[in-house]
């Protein structure tokens, strides 16, 4: 069943978005945080160009280089490359603690790794909290903690939290104060990979073991998104024929336990196909009601999860990437997804009764929120968050020039950053827990970014 979404809200009752926060939420907005939309229609004016070619911003906006591939940390190991996924949660004393992933691929340069190729730095670490130490080349995907003071514009600390995984994508924080890290590869070396794993948050140095959540299914994972009122965790897939995925832990403070791995079908559509590749199935600005489909087997030893799931009538999306839970909504992008092939941004409103037994009363709903397919206005969408005042920025992964695009609720677009330095895409956005400062990463040139300014 469809419906435009301004007949979902007023069957359901929900509130569409709004500018204002009326409640502490999964990223740590504080209580009642008002921030008012920019001033202009859409966006903060045009870009400046960077005296240091690194980062052009619109005029009031400053960026501090906060994190830089290659320099030591303070646990003596060194700041890895490829700089994506990030997620901020509350430190102690107004802090903010900025967890980073590290996407390292087998055939990367070693020097880029958390050791910079020293042998003698790797020989004397502990060799059992590398989770797949390869076929004489270790894999060195890598998570990093970074404390930031945003009041002082102060980096205080940077150190290793984990290291042996692979293609290391998403982070994204828990309601219990850890963060869940993603691996895009389903490759197998010593140990099979294409897991989630979950990574304690602290300013403390501490490097854990790497405990794969195989419950939560391997696949190409790209991004996750626990909203904080079921704990159910959704997930991307980073495949042209991807599903949308969630998992429903038994315990969720316990995500090495037992739980229902489900991928997302449109009721009375089976095999739905969202892409839009041939012909628009899926208009922008329509809803449909969904349901979910039980997947066994999630440890699967090939990649087939998306294989089965589709036979089993779930929709295909084209290439799953960032996933943002705000409010009461997930948002999440599809980099291949549209007529153009040039992505797609999706919103997802769960059940009141997501989960339960009673979800088919009032089932979720799933719209296409734009679908521009036009490069100038958007080019393949990936990692994305969604600010304090309800604004989506989404960092492109495109061709030739890098940016950020911001789009409002009312689907304006507007370009917030352009990557003066390279065409490396931007990744990792996301906004500290005090709503002041964005963070955001130059993927293969290894930087990490502090950006201020007058969001409000």
């Amino acid at each position: 069943m469809t419906f435009t979404r301004r007949e979902f809200l007023e069957k359901t009752g929900a509130v569409a978005l709004g500018i204002f926060v009326s409640k502490q939420t999964l990223s740590g907005y504080p209580s009642e945080l008002k921030l008012a939309m920019p001033v202009s229609e859409a966006g903060y004016g045009p870009l400046r160009k960077d005296r240091r070619n690194m980062l052009d911003l619109p005029p009031g906006f400053k960026y501090k280089l906060i994190g830089r591939m290659g320099n030591k940390m303070d646990d003596g190991y060194y700041v890895p490359g490829l700089a994506d996924g990030m997620a901020a949660f509350s430190g102690p004393d107004d802090t903010t603690i900025i967890v980073i992933n590290h996407e390292y691929r087998i055939g990367n340069d070693e020097k880029i790794g958390p050791f910079k190729g020293k042998k003698k730095l790797l020989e004397n670490f502990d060799q059992e909290k590398i989770y797949d130490l390869g076929n004489g080349t270790p894999c060195l995907g890598s998570v990093t903690t970074l404390v930031y003071d945003t009041k002082n514009k102060k980096k205080l600390s940077h150190h290793l939290s984990l290291v042996g995984t692979l293609a290391n994508c998403g982070v994204a924080p828990t309601p219990w104060n850890t963060a869940i890290i993603c691996e895009e590869s389903c490759e197998t070396h010593l140990k099979k990979h294409g897991y989630a794993f979950e990574v304690p948050v602290s300013t403390e140095p501490r490097i854990i073991k790497p405990e794969p959540l195989k419950a939560m299914g391997r696949f190409k994972r790209e991004g996750v998104a626990i909203d904080p009122n079921t704990n159910i965790i959704y997930q991307t897939e980073d495949q042209v024929d991807g599903l949308l995925y969630r998992f429903i832990a038994e315990n969720p403070q316990n995500l090495l336990g037992r739980g229902r791995l489900q991928c997302l079908a449109v009721v009375d559509k089976p095999r739905f196909d969202t892409r839009n590749w041939r012909v628009q199935k899926f208009p922008p600005g329509e809803v449909f009601e969904i349901h979910w489909v039980d997947l066994e087997n999630a440890d699967t030893e090939k990649d087939d999860l998306r294989q089965r799931g589709h036979s089993l009538g779930a929709a295909l999306f084209g290439g799953g990437e960032g996933i943002f839970q705000h409010k009461d909504s997930i948002y999440f992008s599809c980099t291949n997804g549209g007529i153009e092939a040039k992505g797609q941004i999706w919103i997802y409103t769960p059940s009141p009764y997501e989960g339960t037994e009673r979800e088919g009363e009032s089932p979720g709903i799933l719209e296409l929120f734009v679908e521009p397919n036009d490069p100038e206005v958007l080019d393949h969408p990936d990692q994305l968050t969604v600010a304090p005042f309800g604004d989506i920025f989404v960092c492109e992964d495109g061709d030739d020039e890098q940016y950020m695009i911001g789009i409002t609720p009312e689907k304006k677009f507007y370009k917030f950053a352009h990557n003066a330095f390279n065409n490396s895409e931007l990744s990792g956005v996301c906004f500290s827990p005090d709503g002041t400062t964005m963070f955001a990463n130059n993927l293969a040139s290894g930087l990490t970014f502090a950006i201020t300014g007058p969001w409000s």
